[in-house]
Order: C-alpha cells, then structure tokens, then sequence
C-alpha cells in the first residue's frame, strides 16, 4: 500500500516511515502543503499534518478532497475538538492526535481502507486461507476444517496479524509492537508461547516458521490442501497426521 506522507517534523517523519516501511507499506514523504499538492506518483492513502510551514494543513485536506476520494488521515498536535471537528467535515477520513504509535497509525490507515474499499458480495465472507482455514476478521473467529477453534484474545491477535501478509517475515520487534504494546520493554518468550499454541491448534493448516535471531514467517500449508483433495485415494504421506 501506497502512503503519502506529509509531515514537516522530520523526526516525527523519520520515525513514522521507518515504521512504516517495516510493515510493507510505501511512504513517500513530503513536507509541505504545496509539496502535497504537486506530488504525482500515485498513493493509497495520505497521512497529513497540520502544522504545516507554508500553508495551514486544513487547506491541503480540502484540496485534496476536492481532487478525489484518496483516503486522507489527519496526524496533528492539534488535539482541540474543533480543529478535529472541522479536519472531518472538510473531507478527513479520520484524526490522529500526536504523540502516536505507529501501531495505532496503522490500525486506522487498515480500518479506513476496509470503510472506503467495501468487499464485494462475493467477497464479504470471512478470509480462507488454503482449504482448511477460514478467519472471520468481524467476529474473531476461527475455523479449521469448518470447526470453530477457541483461541485465547492474544492467539487470535497474533494470527489476525501473521496472515495479513502470508509468507512475510515479521521481526520480533513487529509482533510485540502490533500484538502486544509499542512500549513493551519485557522478554519476548510470551511470543513463543502464543506462537506454539497457534501451531498445536493450528496444525496441519498453518506452518510458523521461526527464524533464528530475527522472528517469525507464517505459510499456508499448501501439502495439507492437496492431501486432503487427495485423501479418498488412499495414498498418503507417512508422515501425514491423521484427521478424527
């Protein structure tokens, strides 16, 4: 996904990309209003302060708008009510009030995109991953085989967060940010402790690699999909777990 960035706090800006590079996004970073404006690669969704040097960032959200229906959320110190009242009826999707988490930042750039880019009928059942695993994002709900799975909150955070990107490999310091707290300064061994749960409940659908010295890489297990097509033929793996 595609992010403009318009921040004139190079630090604060810094800081946001760098997050958000982390988590696959694309941040094109500007610092002005009119460098807002002008900017022509395309974007998904823009990230605009206020407090701009050359022009009040009110400005910018209107002309933005004016343009089209790019998803625009406000980041400003600003944090009285009408400034956040007036950012919104100008056209603002929503309002993140500085200092921020990336992780929230993220949060409302994927809750904005779901409202404005509504799933097709087809499309609005819950995720399925391979043939064995469905994810109902709505309800918080899991299902292996169509059998509803109980997972602790923290064991479903955690795989809501691994399959978003299947195949990717999150660091350590991405999942404890994303699924846990941005300020968690503890040890890490409640990760390994959620993740084994996943596999044990998981197995067979899922594959959660751990990557020494780096973090985690969820995988659709592929082979399982094809063995259970295949299970009425009689052959099968020897060392395929069996279903009940």
């Amino acid at each position: 996904m595609r992010v403009l960035l318009v921040e004139d706090d190079e630090p604060v800006a810094q800081s946001l990309r760098r997050g958000l590079l982390r988590y696959g996004f694309e941040v094109a970073w500007v610092s002005t209003g009119g460098a807002a404006l002008s900017h022509t690669e395309p974007y998904d969704v823009v990230l605009l302060d206020l407090g701009l040097p050359d022009t009040d960032g009110l400005d910018v959200c209107r002309a933005l708008r004016e343009r089209g229906d790019i998803p625009i959320i406000v980041i400003s110190a600003r944090s009285d009510e009408t400034d956040r009242v007036v950012g919104l009826e100008l056209g603002a999707d929503d309002y993140v009030s500085k200092p921020f988490g990336v992780r929230e930042v993220i949060a409302r750039i994927r809750a904005v995109m779901r409202r404005v880019q509504p799933r097709t009928t087809a499309e609005s059942g819950p995720d399925r991953y391979g043939t064995r695993l469905t994810i109902d994002r709505k309800a918080a709900r899991v299902r292996l085989d169509g059998e509803e799975v109980a997972l602790a909150p923290k064991e479903y955070d955690l795989l809501a967060f691994l399959t978003e990107e299947p195949g990717a490999l999150m660091s350590r310091e991405q999942i404890m940010e994303a699924v846990w707290d941005a300020n968690w300064f503890g040890p890490t061994k409640t990760l390994d402790v959620h993740v084994a749960a996943l596999r044990r409940k998981l197995k067979g659908a899922i594959t959660i690699e751990a990557v020494r010295g780096v973090g985690f890489r969820l995988e659709i297990d592929k082979a399982a999909d094809k063995n259970a097509e295949k299970e009425t033929g009689g052959e099968g793996d020897g060392g395929g777990s069996g279903a009940s």
